[in-house]
């Protein structure tokens, strides 16, 4: 069962605007065998140029659902969610049951009479090139400036203070965010 947390950012969430959501939403949970207790994280945001952005965030024990879509209307950015999360629940239950035929025994997530699977190939998740280098001490903005001298869109580099391993990236909107290690 999905518990939901429905945010709105410059909108009001109102009854039919929750309760489309969670109709919708709750089409991911055919594809469990098992039941699922998790919180769906919905945020709607509307911005100035009336254009909508849907955010869903599922936390799971072994998978993160997460998908974003911008629209015009709210509603058909709510259904292309759903489509993004139904192909992430396929390509996970696809990779799940190549490694249960691999490695017979590991229990399956997915009730595998419910999804058509997508042929995925390996080639997906080769490994194209590998670099190696060694991680400066520096702060945050220097670490931004080292990214953007090289045209990336993330760097890693090791906190001068904290002695972590962190990474600053570059945003959709522009601005900068800092993922930082423990």
């Amino acid at each position: 069962m999905l518990n939901y947390n429905i945010r709105g950012e410059n909108i009001e969430v109102t009854p039919a605007i929750r309760e489309y959501v969670e109709n919708k939403i709750d089409k991911v949970e055919r594809y469990f065998s098992e039941d699922v207790n998790a919180n769906a994280n919905v945020n709607l945001k509307v911005y100035n140029d009336k254009q909508t952005k849907v955010e869903v965030t599922i936390p799971m024990k072994n998978l993160t659902l997460r998908a974003e879509e911008r629209h015009n209307d709210m509603y058909a950015a709510v259904d292309l969610i759903v489509d993004k999360l139904e192909r992430q629940i396929r390509k996970h239950k696809t990779k799940v049951n190549r490694k249960f035929r691999e490695r017979e025994g590991v229990g399956v997530y997915f009730a595998a009479s419910q999804v058509a699977t997508e042929p995925e190939t390996e080639e997906e998740y080769a490994v194209v090139r590998t670099k190696q280098f060694d991680l400066k001490p520096m702060d945050q903005e220097e670490a931004i400036l080292q990214m953007n001298m090289l045209g990336h869109d993330f760097y890693i580099f090791t906190d001068a203070e904290s002695n972590n391993t962190n990474i600053v990236y570059k945003r959709k909107d522009g601005k900068y965010g800092l993922i930082e290690t423990n």
